[in-house]
């Protein structure tokens, strides 16, 4: 019988956890909770995490090559630990999180109207919370879990050599 917990396995597990809570945040999105800023660069390392999993797998890669993911899942877990240290006014936030690029040939009567018909999505204000929790501080929590589930991968991985 296979072992639930081989390294392969862990890492599959690791992949699988980001491509759900990147899978999450997208159907977040679907359902009219538009992504701010800091929302979008949480789930870059997520994709990593997935492609590095993938890669390893595919490739059967060496066990070192786990670090990557576990860097990925860190990553993206201390960019939601900031994300909810600006939600709660801890500290203030990037100041480009709701500005866009300004096209230099438009009219200040056309930029004004594209500015008013934008929908303005803040870093510092939640936009779903469910008993405290916000969606940067489950990402906060569940990719430092994730980034613990690369590390046993990777711990087993060198046990077992």
């Amino acid at each position: 019988m296979r072992d639930p917990f081989s390294p392969r396995m862990l890492i599959g597990y690791a992949a699988a956890g980001s491509a759900f809570v990147l899978a999450g945040a997208l159907i977040f999105q679907a359902m009219g909770y538009a992504p701010c800023h800091l929302c979008i660069w949480q789930r870059w390392p997520h994709l990593a995490a997935i492609l590095i999993g993938l890669a390893i797998l595919a490739f059967r890669l060496p066990s070192w090559t786990a670090l990557f993911g576990m860097l990925a899942a860190l990553t993206t877990s201390g960019l939601g630990f900031y994300h909810s240290g600006v939600e709660r006014h801890i500290f203030a936030g990037p100041t480009d999180c709701t500005s866009g690029a300004v096209n230099s040939t438009i009219s200040a009567a056309d930029l004004m109207a594209q500015i008013n018909a934008a929908p303005l999505v803040r870093c510092d204000e939640i936009p779903w919370e469910m008993f405290g929790i916000t969606m940067a501080n489950l990402n906060a929590i569940g990719s430092l879990v994730l980034a613990g589930i690369w590390l046993w991968a990777f711990l087993k991985a060198r046990r077992s050599a």
